[in-house]
């Protein structure tokens, strides 16, 4: 018999708002990345949040600019969203992308600008998160195998290598990966305080 997938509603919401927003922006693009972006042109003061727009401080996440792009995000978004959803539920996951979101796309905003998108950031905080939670926290049930660590943590230094951009002209967010990571660490580092607190 085959082991039935887990319930995961929130990870498949994820993806799913993902794949909408790429068809929606096959059909208009310019429209779709206009109103999804933090802003349109780059001003410290986010006049368009101060106007109530607050959605824009996550939604760049579920911007993606090619096939190659989106597939890579969604098949980690999937990996991690699950595992993290399946053990901990989907409020616990929807914090983590609420908050980790929010700290890669404004970092990254603020370094380099408006003109960015995707999961890329929200998947180093799943990473991070997961990461930290199979070594310290014996509740999470799990830990990461070394290769999918190694290759993570490879992929986020080639990225910041400037590599990518020379060869082949890929515009990386590595800011919004580094706030990411980071954001996913501390995160996952409060919920192991807070759960042992509470014992």
């Amino acid at each position: 018999m085959r082991t039935p997938l887990p319930t995961v509603p929130v990870t498949l919401a994820l993806i799913g708002t993902c794949i909408l927003v790429y068809l929606l922006m096959m059909w208009n693009q310019e429209w779709v990345v206009r109103g999804l972006l933090i802003s349109v042109y780059y001003h410290p003061a986010l006049p368009e949040i101060r106007g109530g727009e607050v959605w824009r401080l996550i939604t760049p996440a579920f911007l993606h600019f090619g096939l190659f792009h989106i597939v890579f995000n969604l098949l980690w978004t999937w990996e991690f969203g699950r595992l993290i959803e399946s053990r901990q539920g989907g409020l616990m996951l929807l914090l983590l992308f609420l908050v980790c979101s929010l700290a890669a796309n404004i970092a990254q905003y603020q370094v380099d600008g408006p003109a960015f998108g995707g999961m890329s950031g929200v998947i180093y905080a799943f990473f991070g998160y997961t990461w930290t939670q199979g070594f310290a926290n014996p509740r999470f049930g799990v830990r990461l195998n070394p290769p999918v660590i190694y290759l993570l943590l490879g992929w986020f230094v080639i990225c910041w290598t400037g590599i990518l951009e020379s060869l082949f002209g890929l515009g990386v967010a590595n800011t919004a990966h580094t706030a990411g990571l980071v954001s996913g660490l501390a995160v996952s580092l409060a919920v192991i305080v807070w759960q042992r607190l509470v014992r």
